[in-house]
């Protein structure tokens, strides 16, 4: 979902690249029936996702890397020390004014489509500052 809703972001910037890899992913998995129903309902298509891993070769291709978890960033630091001043977390750029607490991307499987939606919300809430951020160069 995330790699879906930041390319619909930046739509246009043809020099933006927008990739996504899960530490425990599996390589080739589809989107989830929710994930595609919560897509749909914002006017974005995502027929030719696959899931993949995060690999070094990913990592190194990468200008930034944004963390779902702190569990998923302590994994990425662990797993690919030398990428680790790439590594950010997603909540981290939700503006302090909406939200002044710390927190996760929840995972939503098995949820339900609400807890989809409430996952688009944060993303939504946060993508304005990661776009600032990548703007400015890091």
């Amino acid at each position: 979902m995330a790699e879906a809703l930041f390319g619909k972001a930046v739509e246009g910037r043809e020099d933006w690249v927008v990739k996504s890899a899960g530490v425990a992913a599996s390589a080739g998995g589809k989107a989830s029936r929710e994930t595609m129903q919560c897509l749909e309902s914002r006017g974005i298509q995502m027929k030719n996702f696959r899931s993949q891993p995060v690999s070094a070769q990913l990592l190194r291709e990468a200008d930034a890397v944004f963390a779902m978890t702190e569990g998923h960033l302590f994994a990425l630091e662990d797993d690919f020390p030398d990428f680790a001043d790439k590594y950010y977390l997603v909540c981290d750029f939700i503006d302090p004014a909406l939200d002044s607490s710390r927190c996760d991307v929840p995972d939503p499987i098995g949820m339900g489509q609400a807890a989809y939606e409430k996952v688009a919300k944060l993303f939504d809430a946060a993508f304005p500052g990661i776009l600032r951020f990548l703007e400015a160069g890091k």
